[in-house]
């Protein structure tokens, strides 16, 4: 159950709608622990939690799209607990965090068992500043709260945090992944298309899962912006890579910003890191030698800079305009 703070008014319908309805990887988010694609492993460590009915402080760790916010979800639903969800990388600043915790926590549970707070991108809190401070809300509270805390890097979360919140893997081996990617594949990916109507080939459906597993979230993205083309063709393994990547670089090479931007403004389900990736897979087929180190410097820096930045489509702006300015391209 989900329960609404009282200074923080219903967001507007057309916003529901928006979440709800429009983003399939919303429509189509399992609530479930039995529904969500993960290895076996840890689909019997959250069935059991389920089973115990005691849900523990916990660090939820891995890439990105691996299901780590939808497990959070899923075991509050289960479990029938009132939640609140937090996105650190937009609202994770300590003053808010502060508000928007205390408001929270520091009353009863409508159905009488723990509440739970859910801190997504947790990894993007400050480590010197409100990581400690979440550190004292995790003691405050612990009577009446519980702490779920997603990462893409564990490692950039403090140690007494680690000692509150034990961290749980989601990352998996290449064997299990192959499975994860099957079972995606089957239960997930071809029953929602089937379902909005788009038609597709299953050889292509498995060349994309392939090239982006584990992704799952970023594969429903992809998907859904073919979706109004009423078909799933070979063309989307085209568009995600060389051709985003050659159509990018050719604005880069001509200086132009105003379609640059527009580009990542349409692109934006395909993240920073990817684009970071694909350009530098790229470099020596379009940038001039001398410019090469100069180039890696810069992708590496703004590839480091985006794990801790909320507003990603600024900071790779930022580094493409860079990479416009500074490069001499073939």
């Amino acid at each position: 159950m989900v329960v609404a703070l009282p200074t923080n008014p219903r967001p507007p319908i057309s916003l529901l709608i928006m979440n709800d309805e429009f983003l399939w990887v919303e429509r189509y988010r399992p609530h479930t622990i039995a529904d969500t694609v993960l290895n076996a492993k840890l689909k019997k460590h959250f069935t059991e939690i389920v089973k115990d009915g005691n849900l523990p402080n916990m660090i939820l760790a891995g890439t990105a799209g691996l299901g780590k916010t939808t497990v959070a979800k899923a075991l509050c639903d289960e479990m029938d607990l009132d939640w609140i969800m937090i996105n650190a990388s937009e609202e994770g600043g300590i003053d808010t965090l502060r508000v928007k915790i205390r408001q929270f926590a520091s009353s009863v549970s409508l159905n009488g068992g723990h509440k739970v707070v859910i801190l997504d991108e947790a990894d993007h809190l400050n480590p010197q500043s409100t990581q400690p401070a979440l550190r004292g809300f995790i003691e405050e509270f612990s009577n009446n709260c519980r702490f779920i805390l997603t990462c893409n890097f564990k490692n950039r979360l403090i140690d007494p945090l680690h000692s509150r919140c034990p961290p749980i893997d989601f990352n998996t081996n290449k064997k299990e992944m192959a499975k994860l990617a099957e079972q995606f594949m089957k239960d997930v990916l071809m029953p929602m298309l089937t379902k909005e109507g788009v038609k597709f080939t299953p050889q292509v459906l498995a060349r994309l899962v392939v090239k982006y597993a584990p992704d799952w979230r970023k594969i429903i993205n992809i998907c859904q912006r073919y979706g109004p083309t009423g078909e799933i063709s070979s063309d989307i393994l085209l568009d995600v890579n060389d051709q985003n990547i050659a159509q990018v670089v050719g604005y880069l090479k001509a200086k132009d910003f105003k379609s640059m931007r527009a580009w990542v403004v349409n692109n934006s389900d395909l993240d920073g890191t990817a684009t970071f990736r694909g350009i530098y897979d790229a470099l020596t087929e379009y940038v001039a030698p001398s410019s090469i180190p100069q180039a890696i410097l810069t992708l590496a820096d703004y590839s480091y800079k985006s794990a801790f930045m909320a507003d990603k489509e600024l900071n790779l702006v930022a580094c493409l305009t860079e990479l416009m300015c500074e490069l001499k391209w073939k």
